[in-house]
């Protein structure tokens, strides 16, 4: 198995008591940056989450952010698996990884009403004080936004293997016209459709938090809305079509926020997720990608860079 020395998994497994006896795994397709297994021994289902094979950037794939932030949020009304066991000796499996819960979910479409309750989980996020979940000191929430726009230009700049055209003058302008922050939140980082399991119409838990911190949560909302507008990015969704305003209006509702801003806060989401799918592509064209569908990974980076102009 790509990524994941059973055996060696199975002896750290049994010595946590997660796990008992030989193990089985499955990666799960679709996913695009961080590898995720569903793992079984004979009376156990569990998932373990590692980061990617080759090439990674710097701050990028951080195990033991997922595993402590899941963990802070699982008594909230935010809903995400069960932490079992984080391990960072990278002799077990080549890299730090985490197990957790395995939750059924089933993919489905982005209706309105899905996408409804996906903003109302995003409202519930960033209503909650990080102190009181013990994340109070889990980022450094003043001169985020900045901080975000020059630190995706630094990754683009790390993952720059061709001419993209208009990236360089999105950038410019992001970095230009920062806004104020309002009130920091807990930031996911990658919030969408396909970073959540659904069960019933409803979201039963929500994943991918590698990029978590504390924040701007509005960077949240647009990356959000952005892949609404765009569900064919929207890695492990079905696509579907929904009203974006409305559901920034619902969000701005539920949680009290000033939105007044959104436009710029898109044209980052645009910028952020045209790097990310840069580095994807970098590690397809050094043929260190498992899985299958990064063929046209790299034609995703244009259309983002054009939007991103136009909103900001």
């Amino acid at each position: 198995m790509p990524g994941l020395d059973l055996d060696r998994l199975a002896a750290r497994l049994a010595e946590a008591g997660v796990t008992r006896g030989p193990l089985t795994a499955e990666l799960i397709e679709g996913g695009k940056s961080n590898l995720t297994y569903v793992v079984r021994d004979a009376d156990r289902t569990v998932v373990v989450r590692r980061p990617p094979l080759g090439h990674v950037l710097a701050t990028a794939h951080d195990m033991g952010r997922e595993f402590r932030v899941m963990g802070a949020l699982q008594d909230t009304d935010v809903p995400v698996p069960r932490m079992y066991h984080f391990c960072d000796d990278v002799e077990v499996v080549g890299a730090p990884f985490y197990v957790m819960e395995y939750v059924e979910g089933t993919p489905t479409r982005l209706s309105p009403e899905v996408g409804e309750h996906l903003a109302d989980v995003l409202a519930r996020l960033h209503v909650i004080d990080p102190a009181k979940v013990g994340l109070g000191d889990f980022g450094r929430p003043e001169g985020f936004l900045d901080r975000q726009v020059n630190r995706w230009k630094r990754q683009l700049d790390a993952s720059r293997s061709r001419e993209l055209a208009g990236i360089d003058e999105l950038f410019a302008r992001l970095a230009a016209d920062v806004p104020a922050s309002g009130p920091a939140a807990i930031v996911h980082g990658d919030f969408k459709l396909g970073n959540t399991l659904i069960r019933d119409g409803r979201v039963a838990a929500v994943l991918d938090w590698e990029m978590s911190t504390l924040g701007d949560p509005l960077t949240d909302l647009a990356l959000f809305l952005l892949y609404a507008d765009f569900p064919h990015l929207d890695i492990g969704a079905l696509g579907g079509e929904v009203d974006t305003a409305a559901l920034a209006a619902h969000y701005t509702a539920r949680s009290g926020r000033d939105t007044t801003r959104l436009g710029w806060y898109v044209g980052l989401a645009c910028f952020k997720l045209a790097v990310i799918t840069e580095g994807i592509y970098f590690r397809f064209t050094q043929g260190l990608t498992v899985g299958a569908g990064f063929e046209d990974i790299g034609d995703i980076v244009a259309p983002l860079v054009e939007r991103g102009l136009r909103e900001v």
